[in-house]
């Protein structure tokens, strides 16, 4: 990760921006930081908050915090398990730099684990690197160290860094505007008022519930939420507690910062600087609905490879983790909530391993409650208090209504006439149905349906628009169900 990368994801700079740094970079030296000062394109204050929030890389293997004879386990196992011979290789699976690894064979070589079988051009234009293989010590002290745990990898951050890096980087230390939100609502119609509830809610970084009928953009409103944060935050691979891995970087969930496509070829950060244990990320947006149990909940023993997997709310740390279709889920809501007592309230969560320890992490995310069931039927007055912010989202205003409907369908090529909105209405008044914001697209894109389906152009027609809501209500049968007549 370059730092070029970290300030064109915070929005910081431009590629153009990077390009006249590069510039200035090739024709002075020094590092991309001190380009971006002196070109003006940066203050020096923000320059140096930015680098203050990246970690820095260990110079040795004290500096990494982690037990030497673990790292050293980590090492052997490389060579044991992944056939890995040189340093270059294992500085890239384990994510170390180079004066470290160097450190590890040295403590290998010194412990007659490990010896050298001649030298190799690891690549085009590289320096020569010795190859090294596992003696019988290093075998014996390998198979040891595989029965312990085969898990194999990046190396670990502690625990302490851990908690230390989720403080440092809170979802509620991230300020957001009014501007801020009404450009990331721009696409869609929101009224007013729930926009400025919504603003206090986000900012606070704590719990946030949704409720109201279906239809009617919680979930949309819950995942532009998630994704409205600007700050680029670091995420480890794993850390270890009590000799426990527990992985914490997941890449079906984590968005890693994508590189500078096109900044031209800027060095920015050397590799020495960052702590590649760690994933630089946008804030993570985790979802989860009806398949949420309270087991999902807690850390994931992986009984073969005898490591940990963060259950999805530690990995939604320093973001936002939304229950969607709250109440409905595998596990009651009491359940749910009572795990989240001590969490939600003292911002605080413990997680226990299989021998019965226990840790404590800091719980800081925006945790988002969305649910089509009144509040008063999922929660006592008592937890009600502990979730600060509860925004119902109702159905649309008539006028909000057509506005919708309007902006959908010239989005589509479709004009929204009186009698076609007209038509609508009064099919919808007849089913004694209430206004939903999902409706104007329901009906829009079964129309272009039909439309493809009879060779037409894109437009409204009577029938086409009443077939549209036929699909959209079902009426209960009088007499027959299924063709079946009733007893």
């Amino acid at each position: 990760m370059e730092l070029g990368d970290i300030l064109l994801a915070q929005e910081l700079v431009t590629v153009e921006d990077l390009a006249k740094a590069g510039d200035y970079q090739r024709e002075n030296g020094g590092r991309l930081g001190d380009a971006l000062v002196a070109t003006g394109i940066l203050g020096q204050d923000l320059m140096t908050t930015t680098l203050g929030n990246i970690p820095a890389a260990p110079n040795n293997i004290a500096d990494t915090g982690i037990d030497p004879v673990f790292l050293l386990q980590l090492f052997i196992k490389g060579i044991f398990a992944e056939n890995l011979e040189l340093p270059s290789q294992f500085a890239q699976a384990l994510c170390l730099p180079a004066n470290v690894i160097s450190q590890l064979v040295s403590e290998a070589f010194d412990r007659k684990m490990i010896e050298s079988s001649g030298s190799v051009e690891a690549g085009v234009g590289a320096v020569q690197e010795m190859r090294y293989g596992l003696t019988k010590t290093g075998r014996d002290f390998a198979q040891e160290a595989m029965n312990q745990s085969q898990y194999f990898g990046p190396a670990p951050i502690t625990l302490e860094m851990f908690c230390d890096r989720i403080r440092k980087q809170k979802v509620g230390g991230e300020t957001v505007d009014r501007p801020t939100m009404e450009a990331a609502f721009s696409n869609i119609v929101i009224p007013d008022r729930l926009l400025t509830r919504l603003g206090p809610a986000v900012n606070s970084g704590t719990a946030l519930l949704l409720y109201g009928p279906a239809g009617n953009g919680k979930t949309t409103i819950a995942e532009i939420i998630g994704r409205i944060f600007k700050a680029v935050i670091y995420i480890p691979h794993c850390f270890v507690a009590e000799g426990q891995i527990v992985k914490i970087f997941d890449p079906t969930v984590h968005e890693p910062i994508p590189p500078a496509g096109g900044a031209g070829p800027v060095r920015g950060l050397r590799r020495e600087r960052f702590d590649k244990r760690f994933v630089a990320c946008s804030r993570p947006l985790i979802i989860t609905g009806g398949e949420l149990s309270i087991e999902m909940l807690d850390l994931k023993f992986n009984e073969l490879a005898k490591f940990y997997e963060a259950p999805l709310h530690v990995k939604a740390l320093n973001g936002t983790f939304l229950i969607d279709d709250f109440g409905r889920q595998r596990a009651s809501p009491s359940d749910i909530l009572n795990r989240w007592i001590v969490p939600l309230n003292s911002r605080i969560d413990f997680m226990t391993f299989h021998t019965g320890k226990a840790i404590e992490i800091p719980f800081d995310e925006l945790v988002i409650f969305s649910t089509n069931l009144h509040p008063n039927d999922l929660m006592d007055p008592a937890f009600q208090r502990r979730i600060a912010y509860k925004l119902e989202t109702v159905e649309p205003p008539v006028d909000l209504f057509r506005c919708v409907f309007e902006g959908m369908a010239k989005s589509q090529g479709l004009e929204l006439t009186d009698e076609v909105f007209n038509q609508v209405m009064k099919i919808i008044e007849d089913n004694e149905a209430p206004l939903a914001y999902f409706q104007p697209k329901f009906i829009i894109e079964q129309v272009m349906a039909s439309c493809k389906f009879e060779a037409m152009e894109m437009q409204f027609t009577p029938d086409n628009v009443e077939d549209a809501l036929l699909n959209l209500f079902v009426k209960a049968p009088e007499s027959k169900m299924f063709g079946v007549a009733r007893d």
